[in-house]
């Protein structure tokens, strides 16, 4: 897990300034154990009275996107929601009912990849793996 902290280094090592809006969104953003809405933080952001609105909500999303510590899964609704994550290469594991997220180390999809660009002649530049499933712990309470 990420603390604001890893944020506002990341920032730092990439050149970005350390404005005050981007400094409170990380402390927000990283207070988050699963997944979250540009939404949610919005509301988060107004209930706190942080002073950010939500175009630099999505600004600021967009870059912590870009600098690997927040991640957007696509969801199979066509919705999607953002997870903090660690700056590697990884995929992730979604539960739909709860909406915990884990990350999965790379278990064979980067050879499949190189494979399918080897058949196809593409050169293939990344690739996602996002799996959506019932954690254990909804297993239990659901019985299943």
């Amino acid at each position: 897990m990420l603390n604001a902290d890893a944020f506002v280094n990341a920032l730092d090592h990439a050149g970005y300034r350390l404005t005050e809006p981007r400094r409170r969104l990380a402390g927000l953003i990283a207070e988050h154990h699963g997944n979250f809405t540009a939404s949610e933080i919005e509301t988060e952001a107004k209930q706190q009275k942080l002073g950010v609105g939500r175009a630099t909500i999505f600004r600021a999303l967009e870059l912590f996107v870009d600098l690997g510590l927040v991640e957007r899964l696509d969801l199979p609704s066509g919705e999607h929601v953002y997870v903090t994550c660690q700056p590697s290469h990884h995929h992730h594991i979604l539960c739909v009912v709860c909406g915990k997220s884990t990350d999965v180390e790379d278990c064979g999809v980067s050879a499949v990849a190189r494979e399918v660009g080897r058949r196809t002649g593409y050169l293939i530049q990344s690739h996602r793996l996002q799996l959506f499933a019932i954690c254990p712990d909804c297993q239990r309470t659901r019985g299943n």
